[in-house]
């Protein structure tokens, strides 16, 4: 064993000795890698999202929400009319009135909202006041409520009906288009029965009529009926025909 060590002393002392040199850092060329534009007086500060670090963005976590069991059927419900077989009574829903036509055709119908409940107690409270007896013409408003509508429309009263789009089940209303180009009554489908329901004070209403209007507003609704007979009561071959839905 002593002799091997003797010998790699021998080794070691015939080895010629390297000169270590220290290495200096370089000087940052800050100029070279500087994005052009950017601010060198603004620091980047890059954002860290591991655990106890930045807050999380936020996300669209509508994916993953247990919605209402209402939301959820009434996507099933779009989800299938979309690809299923639409017979067409019940797509002719589908084919409501224009914005413009609707537009006019509310602001007409809003001029004969009937009296909400504290108007008609009131006038009633004046009556007995006065000691006055119900007398003269009917007050002309819009009339709802379908058993109402449809008498209306089988006497040939109505001179206008409007129905709504969305009423649920659609078998109240399904039978009425056919009833009206039956009666020969002009018709229209309209976006809302929320809609509808605000003209008579309630909540929804499934159809609405006009019976009558004042002088000055028979123009406009003579231009509604004409408008409203060429989209719907005219089109009738077409509106039986047409399918919907099984996109």
């Amino acid at each position: 064993f002593q002799t091997f060590q003797h010998y790699f002393k021998q080794i070691n002392l015939s080895m010629p000795k390297v000169k270590r040199v220290k290495k200096t850092a370089a000087a940052p060329v800050a100029s070279a890698k500087a994005k052009k534009g950017a601010n060198p007086l603004i620091e980047r500060r890059p954002k860290n999202f591991s655990i106890g670090g930045d807050i999380q963005p936020k996300r669209d976590l509508r994916r993953f929400v247990k919605w209402p069991k209402y939301v959820r059927l009434q996507r099933q419900k779009k989800t299938l009319f979309q690809r299923l077989k639409v017979p067409p009574s019940v797509n002719q829903f589908t084919m409501t009135l224009d914005k413009s036509t609707a537009t006019s055709l509310f602001k007409l119908m809003r001029k004969y909202k009937p009296e909400t409940a504290a108007e008609k107690k009131e006038r009633l409270r004046s009556m007995a006041e006065a000691e006055k007896t119900e007398s003269g013409k009917k007050p002309v408003v819009v009339k709802y409520g379908l058993n109402h509508v449809t008498g209306l429309i089988e006497k040939k009263k109505a001179q206008l009906v409007v129905i709504a789009h969305d009423v649920d089940p659609i078998e109240l209303v399904v039978w009425l288009p056919a009833l009206c180009r039956k009666m020969n009554v002009p018709y229209c489908i309209v976006k809302g029965k929320a809609r509808l329901g605000q003209l008579v004070h309630k909540k929804t209403a499934a159809a609405v009529c006009l019976t009558a209007v004042k002088p000055e507003d028979k123009n406009a609704l003579n231009n509604l009926i004409s408008t409203v007979k060429t989209n719907y009561n005219d089109r009738f071959d077409e509106i039986r025909k047409t399918w919907g839905g099984g996109n």
